[in-house]
């Protein structure tokens, strides 16, 4: 089993020229990446390097029209200006939980285009977007994740904020997903591991398929 099997990630466009500035970091997106449920806080207070720092925008709720509409995108944008002489800024964008659903009132085709919208924006303000799948439900015997599946339903569990909550990640939720996605980003973009630090523990165990 490989790890880009567990989650996958996927960069909107080439990463721009290496320069020797740390990373600033904007997390964007649903209750996935928000704080108290997500992955975002554990990322920038667990695997971002000296130097480089960041901002959770994550909002849980959130759709992708609704994160534009409210003030989160704009305080994200606004960063990203103040940022970008002194840091390498990079935006993960993370959406579909509730987008996903009939009540939303969002597309496919309206959904890939509010996700291109963010992208190109960051882009327009010298920011690289990255694009993040989803985290899975974490439930057993569903094909969303072979690392999941393999700990099991009662060390899944374990992640959960609240009992039998499938949705929400407890704190050790959120620094063990967040392990995934940075390792998953410097697999594939090995410049990216000097802004980031390493965990060979929890990374060994995350490959193996064991509970951490």
């Amino acid at each position: 089993m490989t790890l880009a099997s567990l989650l996958p990630v996927a960069l909107a466009s080439p990463l721009l020229p290496s320069e020797d500035k740390p990373v600033y970091w904007l997390l964007a997106g649903d209750l996935k990446t928000a704080p108290k449920g997500g992955w975002g806080d554990g990322f920038l207070a667990t695997t971002v390097a000296t130097r480089s720092s960041g901002h959770n925008y994550g909002h849980s709720g959130a759709i992708t029209a609704s994160f534009r509409a409210g003030s989160n995108w704009g305080k994200a944008t606004k960063h990203m200006q103040t940022y970008k002489d002194r840091y390498r800024v990079y935006v993960t964008i993370q959406f579909v939980h509730n987008d996903q659903k009939d009540t939303s009132g969002v597309s496919l085709d309206q959904y890939k285009a509010k996700l291109k919208s963010f992208a190109d924006e960051a882009k327009t303000a010298v920011a690289e977007p990255v694009l993040l799948t989803p985290v899975t439900r974490r439930e057993l015997f569903r094909e969303q994740s072979r690392y999941v599946n393999a700990i099991g339903k009662a060390a899944a569990s374990k992640y959960n904020l609240v009992e039998n909550d499938w949705m929400h990640l407890d704190e050790w939720g959120g620094v063990f997903f967040a392990r995934i996605v940075t390792d998953l980003l410097v697999e594939k973009y090995r410049e990216l591991q000097q802004f980031t630090t390493d965990n060979s523990t929890l990374s060994a165990l995350i490959k193996q398929g064991k509970p951490a």
